[in-house]
């Protein structure tokens, strides 16, 4: 792990099998796109976002039916299910009672204050932890009159109204996130609160965008605070298949050293290229994305700098004339066809021993 990024001190807590906070390592989020209540399909989709590296997925909870499914959907996932809640704090309760590992709610739109204080009786009783989630987009009315607009103050504000509330209750399994469309509303807010607050901050940019554009400031905006030590579990949240979130989240952390996994080195490629790095590195990818453990695959695609690239690397691949050449731990290892690259660099992952191993 990174040894220069300072983590701030959060409270841990559990959401299913996963610790968020107290020191644990950043967790990955993403959200199902289909209809909850469409068991095969949702299944399905979760499946998908495990293998890409998913820690924790979040379902829409719009009705009745919805929040029955999520009993079901427990019954075949491998990771920790959150019920997003709006509007209706009866299906809160309701998703709460089918074991759903956690809620996240923004308290703003769910109405009177008794109706989030039976939420959190519920919550207390099945033991389990609760976001508060603020969002830029549905502030109070008088908070945002206050400020002028729905700034990162009004943001701080609205949360900290909301946390003392669940604290009056003794209730602290709190999770919080503070999310603008704003890059620079998202970073001050969240900068804000860490300093107020002992508990685990859920990091994002709403609305992001397209896989590019949100991408881009997604990652300014989540990577900036995570540099700084702060967040303890994250959503890049793009306009686009959610498993695509995942895998940039995960290489996200993986670059700031925060998790491990596959780190993949490829040229740019240009006319000299023997192999066609971008399928193959896409592919790889795509494959590897839930792997655990630290390792460098090179995947070059001429003999300019290949052999140097492979040799650095724990396994390596670059483009002959006649075929791809494989390097592991630094030594060749033999000549590979190039259709069979794939196949051969994803068993030396698999087979690979290290030091550490």
């Amino acid at each position: 792990m990174n040894k220069h990024i300072v983590r701030r001190k959060s409270i841990g807590m559990k959401i299913g099998n996963i610790m968020i906070g107290g020191g644990a390592p950043v967790t990955v989020q993403s959200m199902t796109t289909t209809d909850t209540k469409d068991i095969e399909v949702t299944v399905r989709q979760i499946i998908d976002l495990k293998d890409a590296g998913c820690d924790i997925v979040r379902v829409a909870v719009p009705d009745e039916d919805s929040a029955d499914a999520i009993s079901i959907l427990k019954q075949h996932s491998m990771i920790p299910i959150v019920a997003d809640i709006h509007f209706d704090y009866r299906l809160a309760i309701r998703a709460i009672r089918r074991g759903a590992d956690g809620i996240r709610i923004n308290p703003g739109n769910i109405g009177a204050e008794w109706k989030i204080r039976e939420i959190i009786s519920c919550a207390d009783e099945m033991g389990i932890p609760i976001r508060i989630g603020v969002n830029a987009g549905s502030l109070e009315r008088q908070i945002i009159k206050r400020y002028g607009r729905a700034d990162a103050k009004a943001m701080v504000e609205c949360a900290l109204k909301y946390i003392d509330l669940f604290e009056k209750l003794n209730f602290t399994k709190i999770k919080v996130s503070l999310k603008s469309a704003s890059l620079m509303d998202t970073i001050e807010a969240n900068r804000m609160i860490a300093n107020i607050i002992p508990y685990p901050i859920h990091l994002g940019l709403t609305e992001a965008g397209s896989i590019l554009s949100g991408t881009v400031k997604s990652v300014l905006a989540i990577g900036t605070l995570l540099m700084e030590g702060i967040g303890d579990t994250i959503r890049v949240s793009l306009t686009c298949d959610p498993v695509q979130e995942v895998r940039v989240a995960r290489s996200l952390l993986q670059t700031l050293g925060l998790k491990s996994g596959i780190e993949i080195v490829s040229c740019p490629t240009c006319a000299r290229m023997e192999i066609p790095v971008e399928e193959i590195v896409e592919e790889v990818e795509k494959r590897v994305g839930g792997i655990d453990r630290t390792l460098k695959v090179a995947v070059m695609g001429c003999a300019v700098n290949g052999p140097g690239e492979a040799r650095a690397a724990d396994i390596g691949v670059f483009g002959g004339k006649e075929s791809g050449v494989l390097f592991v731990k630094g030594k060749p290892a033999g000549k590979i066809n190039k259709p069979d690259i794939v196949e051969v660099i994803l068993r030396e992952i698999k087979n690979f021993k290290s030091e550490r191993d």
